[in-house]
């Protein structure tokens, strides 16, 4: 059997974000998504949530831009003195090799995230990292620490598929080659991160798909993903939302590609085509 997980994520970054995706999930094949507790517009995301039960909503865990929700003498070195996050991977680099950034800080902001979305009325499908940064080990290991406490025993697996990340006709040019040498290096760590996740007996899917696609993700591409499928469950990464000027002013590069994805999402091939291979689309809340 193959079982697919269409996950949105950056669900709170704006308005416009959170309308695209529940779009995607009404009118197309978007099954799953994660919230950005510090998001500008988690409100109305908690809202969009409630009012859409059958999406499946985890906490998307940011550890790297905007302000931090734990209280400031909790994170030590993981945080400015204004209270903001990393804004980069060289600072997020640069501040996990200070001294002063510890687990417990980590596990902090991990834990005050995850409080606002219970605060809000949402029980968490799953948990996963905003730019994956649970791939990394010591990122993990507070991860399921955290998760354990909450009981939350899904998480996404980020090591994308190699098949994949090498035939998505969508990707192209130096961005997409460059990621493709990260999945290729990433790999190593891939046996690592089974152990930890399966000595916490945590739940994951199979396969994971989009890492290399993200910003090019278009109808043929997710076609031919849905062709190749591998048996088991996988989980295909999205960025679904409407381009609106509240995106524009966010430091993001997704922009007007979050609106082509909505409507590679939505598109009625697509939606046939998942019909035609057979394949289930589920939630992290059917994974078992």
């Amino acid at each position: 059997m193959k079982r697919l997980i269409v996950n949105a994520d950056d669900f709170g970054l704006t308005r416009g974000v959170n309308r695209g995706i529940v779009e995607a999930h009404r009118e197309g094949i978007v099954t799953s998504a994660t919230i950005m507790a510090n998001g500008e517009a988690f409100e109305d995301a908690a809202e969009l949530a409630r009012a859409n039960p059958s999406l499946g909503v985890g906490v998307h865990i940011v550890l790297l831009g905007g302000r931090a929700l734990a209280a400031r003498e909790k994170l030590g070195g993981l945080v400015d003195k204004n209270g903001n996050l990393p804004a980069s991977f060289r600072g997020i680099g640069i501040t996990f090799l200070d001294a002063f950034t510890r687990s417990s800080h980590l596990e902090a902001e991990m834990r005050a995230q995850i409080e606002r979305v219970l605060n809000a009325g949402i029980t968490p499908t799953h948990l996963d990292t905003h730019k994956h940064l649970h791939g990394n080990l010591w990122i993990l290991e507070s991860l399921v620490r955290v998760a354990e406490e909450y009981r939350i025993f899904k998480i996404r697996m980020p090591f994308e598929n190699l098949r994949g990340a090498f035939r998505f006709g969508g990707a192209s040019g130096l961005q997409a080659a460059a990621r493709r040498g990260f999945v290729l290096a990433s790999r190593m760590a891939y046996p690592a991160f089974l152990h930890v996740a399966r000595r916490k007996k945590m739940r994951m899917p199979d396969h994971f798909f989009g890492f290399v696609a993200t910003g090019q993700m278009n109808r043929d591409g997710i076609v031919k993903i849905i062709q190749d499928l591998p048996g088991g469950t996988s989980e295909l990464v999205t960025h679904p939302g409407i381009c609106d000027d509240e995106l524009k002013r966010q430091p993001t590069r997704l922009r007007e590609q979050r609106t082509e994805e909505l409507a590679a999402l939505t598109d009625p091939f697509v939606i046939r085509e998942i019909a035609a291979r057979q394949v289930q689309l589920i939630s992290y809340r059917e994974l078992n």
